[in-house]
């Protein structure tokens, strides 16, 4: 695969700081479908009237996407996947809360309402809050949770009511979040046996030792063969998103190698689930980390707002293409570089 662990967004067409579809050749963009393997067609396949297989992931889902009837909190949502599992709901007893990245997975960044791509299957999506079992490091009272409307990522209390959607099986495309603890009532790391956190399953596929090597063009990430520029502050400040188009087009014509703004799942790869400020693996060899990027996926949900990455976070969340708000890092794959 050549792309390895990191998913299509689901985007094929460009969009204009104005949030025009233009010919992706005008601001220097490549489609996001020409830079990643595509989903398979059709992505999910019906395994009886109850449960749903996403064949670009492997992992199986529940095709009522509100079995609960009503939003949970987070610990309230681990216990009841456990009676799902003494119950063996569809037949099986491995449900669990997903991570982070497992459902990140499902969401098409070129899609809202919900955010899912439009061959998805699901019943009964809420447009709200989804809750993942993966902890917040920056505050480990909150978990991460993904919103349905719009495929956005940030974290909430863990005593608040959100959505929850179970899943089963494993993943070897999607990368591990790097969380190993698990966390108590009171935010403390505690034992995982059988919490159903993060922490405790694990899942995903292992990243590579060591992960980030020095290349003749940057950092090589061996996990997903993603070149990234060495220093995360190419612009020395924040820009506009179709500043950091241009500058990094610069870059790529100075240089003569294929750099290009990374899509938001590129980006979002780097993130360590267990590190804050930065949420980058410790032995990363970048300069100059900032707290916020621009990427080139554009949102779904308002063609003139493009996804950005909160690195210090590891949030997932929108801004507006025209302000001067974010960072630019350049990035591109190992197969693609000139030598």
């Amino acid at each position: 695969m050549p792309f390895s662990h990191v998913l299509w967004t689901g985007q094929k067409d460009c969009f204009n700081s104005l949030g025009q579809r233009v010919d992706c050749c005008e601001l220097g963009q490549k489609s996001e479908y020409e830079i990643a393997f595509s989903w398979p067609d059709p992505r999910f396949e019906l395994i009886d009237q109850n449960i749903i297989k996403d064949r670009a992931t492997q992992l199986i889902w529940p095709r009522n996407a509100s079995l609960t009837e009503y939003p949970m909190g987070w610990f309230e949502a681990l216990q009841w996947i456990n009676e799902l599992n003494e119950q063996q709901l569809f037949g099986k007893k491995s449900w669990r809360l997903p991570n982070r990245r497992e459902l990140r997975s499902l969401i098409d960044h070129s899609r809202s309402n919900p955010a899912l791509p439009q061959d998805h299957l699901f019943h009964n999506v809420a447009i709200g809050w989804y809750w993942t079992s993966t902890t917040s490091a920056m505050n480990t009272n909150y978990a991460w949770y993904i919103h349905m409307e719009g495929g956005r990522m940030f974290y909430g209390n863990k005593n608040e009511s959100y959505w929850l959607l179970p899943v089963c099986g494993t993943s070897n495309i999607l990368p591990r979040t790097g969380q190993e603890s698990c966390f108590d009532k009171n935010g403390q790391a505690s034992l995982c046996n059988e919490t159903g956190q993060d922490g405790f399953f694990r899942c995903g596929a292992e990243w590579p030792a060591p992960r980030f090597v020095i290349d003749a063009q940057g950092v090589l990430d061996q996990l997903t063969g993603l070149i990234w520029h060495p220093d995360g502050n190419l612009t020395d400040g924040p820009v506009s998103w179709e500043e950091a188009l241009y500058a990094v087009k610069s870059y790529a014509a100075k240089t003569r190698q294929p750099f290009r703004l990374p899509t938001i799942n590129e980006m979002e790869s780097l993130v360590d689930a267990s590190q804050h400020s930065p949420a980058l693996p410790r032995r990363h060899f970048f300069d100059n980390p900032q707290e916020a990027y621009w990427t080139s996926t554009t949102s779904g949900f308002e063609t003139d707002w493009s996804y950005v990455l909160y690195l210090h976070k590891g949030a997932v969340g929108v801004g507006y293409k025209r302000n001067k708000d974010f960072h630019v890092w350049p990035v591109m794959h190992h197969d693609q570089r000139v030598i």
